[in-house]
C-alpha cells in the first residue's frame, strides 16, 4: 500500500479512537494503527493471489482415480459482516481424472480464499468451484467447521456454536461418493 494510503488510514483509526474515548497518543497505542493497518493487508492478502496459478504450478499426470483427502486445514477469516474472525477447519476431496496436485497447493487454495472478508458459505463454495475449475477432477467435496467470533463475542453470545457448511461438485453428489467422504473426514487419526 503507498505510504498516502497508509498515512490516511492510520490518521483514521486515531481519530476512531478518539471517538470511543481512547488517547491515541498514550504509549500502548502509538504503533497500533500501523499494527491493525499491517494485520489487515495480510488478513486480506487473498486478493493478490491467484488460484489458477497456484493449482496449475503443480500438476502431475498420475493413473490414479480414488478419493484424494487433505482433512483439518486450519482456516483463519474475517466475517465481512463485522471484520471479526471465525475460524475452524476445512476438509478437502477430490477424485482426480488423471492429474493429481501437490498437497499442499490444496491448503494455499484454502488461505486465499480465507484471506479475503467473507462468509463462510461463499468461502466454501469458492474452494470447491476452483478446484473444479482448474484441475478439472471427476468430482470435488469440502467441508468447513468454523466459530464465528461475531456470534460468540457479541450479538446472541453463542460460544459453542460451530457452523458447517459443504459443497459437492460432480461425483460428490452422488450419495455413496459424499456418503464415503464424510465418512473419512469424520475417521480417528492415525
Amino acid at each position: 500500500m503507498e505510504n498516502s494510503r497508509r498515512e490516511l488510514h492510520s490518521q483514521n483509526l486515531k481519530e476512531f479512537f478518539k471517538d470511543i474515548g481512547e488517547n491515541p497518543e498514550r504509549d500502548g497505542l502509538l504503533k497500533t494503527p500501523s499494527r491493525v493497518i499491517s494485520a489487515l493487508e495480510f488478513l486480506t492478502s487473498g486478493y493478490q493471489e491467484d488460484v489458477g496459478s497456484v493449482l496449475k504450478s503443480a500438476l502431475f499426470d498420475v493413473d490414479y482415480q480414488d478419493m484424494v483427502i487433505v482433512r483439518d486445514i486450519e482456516i483463519y477469516s474475517l466475517c465481512e459482516h463485522h471484520m471479526l474472525p471465525f475460524y475452524g477447519k476445512c476438509h478437502v476431496g477430490y477424485i482426480p481424472r488423471g492429474k493429481v496436485v501437490g498437497l499442499s497447493k490444496l491448503p494455499r487454495v484454502v488461505d486465499i480464499f480465507a484471506r479475503r472478508l467473507q462468509v463462510q458459505e461463499r468461502l466454501t463454495h469458492q474452494i470447491s468451484e476452483a478446484i473444479h475449475k482448474h484441475m478439472n477432477p471427476l468430482g470435488v467435496g469440502v467441508v468447513i467447521e468454523a466459530y464465528h467470533l461475531c456470534m460468540m463475542m457479541r450479538g446472541v453470545g453463542k460460544q459453542n456454536s460451530c457452523t458447517m457448511t459443504s459443497s459437492m461438485l460432480g461425483a460428490f453428489q452422488e450419495l455413496e461418493t459424499r456418503s464415503e467422504f464424510l465418512s473419512l473426514i469424520r475417521a480417528p487419526k492415525p
